[in-house]
């Protein structure tokens, strides 16, 4: 995988030393640019597994984010772009206004009896009021736990129950492919059951219709605002290791985990990951495609961006409707500089071919990122050669909810290395991290392993909701001594990481250990296919075989002959030892809202296993058609 010799410039490998030999130097200076009512006594302690960073420091996310960039000037700038792919009037508010909106609802949720500490969930599509619902929520020293609109009541109760929220705040509906998604309902049917602890409802009214409101517990945005009115709201200093928010990331069986972020380390990493991975300044026009209800919609469509100061979009809708091209037309209107969006989002633009993007004027953007899963060979290729015609970089990376941030990526901001497609490329200044075996011993290039820091760094999480033990067990001491990412990956001589899937979607055939995301890239390869996802199924001559579940182009047809050919182009590419045993055509894959193919699912129907939690998938009638497609 490695052309050997990749030139690193100075300053990436002074910055990449300095951070481990002195961490405490090294991030106290990027903090520094942040705003801080008091300064931090030390920046780091570490008592192996548990740590603090900013120890003794007083901040608050919130005013960073607003208040702070009123102070410095930006007032009339345009802090949130709302746009759509729905048809409805789009908005925009400055500094000035979302510092207006904020300590408003801040003061609605105070006279509604919410105190430091508290916890309010968020269930809401991506509109202005949201990111203002949070901003006003860590405002106050609260924690907020968005939910993604999308979830079923039995996940959003789920999440209210462990959260023990004092305030749900919803709205009526939200709008996707044209037709409203009913929101207040599945509020009030999770309340039924977990219900104890949450004193009001909030709801932002969108549509025509009139829904039913419990009496003293529900009331109307506006009737909120009113209750707060003439009540000042200061943002609150709080401690750098006080919790901001709880984000939950589901777990394989067990129930999902509440991560846990602080206003110190979280603001401080995202904030200098936003500056040397993506090279996000204040004169950005920015828009990452996720949904807030997401790790990346919390620190990239809100938190980082206000940040800076710049202009970040929030999108409700999806990429292909009401045309192919809306994304394209939403970047030619607003001048967008660097957007941000899944390998998932791009290879579904590319099924719809080279004409739509075509169609418009792409040349304010400067950076393309994609995150979520292995940005594929084939995809990359169609957005950086047939879209962008090599203008600009398009560049993989990679993190996860627990580490806020980037935690392996190109970094743009400090010094763009060569891409090699595939490959996520280097763990980034301050990220200590591995491929090592089963016992932490590194394993030589080109040899699969395991995925791990050996230490903290500002933005990972350091606990899980009330189960610090669940915690310390499943990422520090799965491998003892250091943070276990769950992740299978491959270390080429360059230091270039190479992600093959989660640790369990790595297949052993005839002792060859072949990652799932390297089998579904040589499919890629194949012009019919839009996308894939490859399982293990148990073989009793080789341990494992490949199983395939493949989405075609809209112009190709199922055929025994294609099978063959796919068959073919894996063995071509991969060698002969990867042998696809079982190729089926299906019209759509199980997906997480965020994009996430959830292959667990798709290996657990096919060796007949349980199902496990899946409230985060996107559409529940994948699972129905996977298990139609093994039957046949």
């Amino acid at each position: 995988m490695s052309k050997g010799g990749v030139y690193f410039p100075p300053k990436l490998r002074w910055m990449l030393k300095r951070a481990l030999d002195d961490t405490e130097g090294f991030w106290g200076e990027i903090a520094e640019e942040l705003y801080w009512f008091k300064r931090w006594d030390k920046v780091f302690t570490w008592d192996y597994p548990r740590f603090k960073w900013f120890e003794g420091g007083l901040t608050n996310l919130s005013y960073n984010c607003v208040d702070y960039n009123v102070k410095r000037g930006r007032g009339n700038r345009a802090a949130i772009i709302y746009e759509n792919g729905e048809g409805l009037p789009n908005k925009v508010l400055t500094y000035n206004q979302l510092h207006f909106e904020v300590k408003r609802f801040a003061a609605a949720l105070k006279a509604l009896g919410v105190e430091r500490g508290d916890r309010v969930t968020i269930y809401m599509p991506m509109v202005p009021e949201a990111a203002v619902a949070m901003l006003a929520t860590t405002r106050l020293g609260a924690m907020h736990s968005v939910v993604f609109g999308g979830f079923g009541y039995g996940a959003l109760a789920e999440r209210i129950a462990d959260a023990e929220s004092k305030i749900v705040v919803t709205a009526d509906v939200g709008y996707r492919r044209g037709r409203e998604v009913p929101l207040k309902p599945v509020v009030d049917k999770a309340l039924e059951t977990a219900g104890k602890t949450v004193k009001h409802v909030i709801m932002l009214k969108r549509s025509e219709k009139e829904l039913p409101m419990t009496p003293e517990r529900d009331m109307l945005w506006e009737e909120a605002l009113e209750k707060g009115r003439g009540t000042s709201v200061e943002a609150v200093q709080t401690r750098a290791d006080e919790p901001a928010f709880i984000l939950y990331t589901s777990g394989t069986t067990a129930k999902p985990k509440g991560v846990v972020h602080l206003h110190g380390g979280y603001q401080v990493y995202i904030y200098a990951m936003a500056k040397w991975v993506y090279g996000m300044n204040e004169n950005d026009v920015w828009w990452a495609t996720s949904d807030i209800g997401w790790i990346v919609g919390h620190s990239y469509v809100v938190y980082a961006p206000l940040l800076f100061g710049c202009s970040t979009i929030m999108y409700e809708g999806v990429p292909d409707h009401p045309a192919p091209d809306i994304w394209w037309h939403i970047i030619e209107k607003h001048g967008v500089t660097r957007i941000f969006t899944s390998p998932t989002a791009v290879r579904a633009l590319m099924k719809y071919g080279d004409e739509w993007p075509k169609k418009h004027d792409l040349s304010s953007l400067e950076l393309v990122v994609c995150a979520g899963e292995v940005l594929n060979p084939p995809a990359w290729e169609w957005l950086q050669k047939k879209v962008l015609e090599d203008r600009v970089p398009v560049i993989d990376h990679m993190w996860q909810t627990e580490s806020s941030g980037p935690m392996v990526g190109n970094p743009y901001g400090i010094a763009l290395l060569p891409t090699k497609p595939g490959s996520a490329t280097i763990p980034l200044p301050g990220v200590d991290a591995d491929v090592v075996d089963d016992e932490g011993r590194p394993v030589p290039p080109g040899v699969k392993g395991h995925f791990i820091c050996r230490r903290p760094f500002p933005g990972l999480t350091p606990t899980i909701w009330r189960n610090e033990e669940r915690y310390f067990r499943e990422y520090w001491n799965r491998i003892p001594g250091v943070y276990y990412t769950g992740d299978a990956a491959i270390k080429d001589e360059d230091g270039y990481i190479w992600f093959v899937g989660r640790v369990d979607e790595v297949i052993k055939i005839a002792a060859h250990r072949i990652g799932t995301i390297e089998i579904e890239s040589a499919l890629l390869k194949h012009p019919a296919v839009a996308e894939a996802a490859v399982v293990g199924k148990p073989d009793p001559l080789k341990g494992e075989t490949a199983c395939a579940f493949v989405v075609l182009r809209n112009e190709f047809s199922p055929s025994e002959k294609l099978k063959e050919e796919l068959r073919g182009l894996v063995k071509k590419t991969l060698g002969p030892i990867v042998i696809v045993g079982d190729v089926y055509f299906v019209s759509k894959l199980p997906k997480t809202r965020s994009g996430k193919i959830m292959r667990r699912l798709i290996k657990a129907i096919v060796t007949n296993q349980q199902l496990g939690d899946y409230s985060t998938i996107e559409d529940e009638t994948a699972i129905e058609e996977i298990k139609r497609a093994v039957q046949v």
